[in-house]
């Protein structure tokens, strides 16, 4: 066995300890949904900031995502701006 085999096992764990913790994925989850829900006129302004918040909200919610894609196509179609 390399001598840094240990340590880099140990400090794999402690990094996988650690995020499972944090949970940084549900949070930028909710950070997503928030910003669609409560923040629309933000993100809707270019499309580069639209396609990047959708996408954070597709990998980490996608029934919210979809949801709201659904929600933009109804009113599209029913003519609501």
């Amino acid at each position: 066995m390399k001598p840094l085999t240990v340590p880099a096992i140990v400090a794999a764990l402690a990094l996988g300890y650690a995020l499972g913790r944090v949970r940084p994925w549900l949070q930028l989850g909710d950070w997503a949904e928030e910003q669609v829900r409560f923040h629309p006129a933000r993100w809707v302004g270019s499309r580069w900031r639209e396609a990047v918040l959708f996408t954070a909200l597709a990998a980490t919610q996608p029934h919210a995502a979809f949801g709201a894609l659904r929600e933009v196509r109804r009113d599209k179609r029913d003519g609501t701006p």
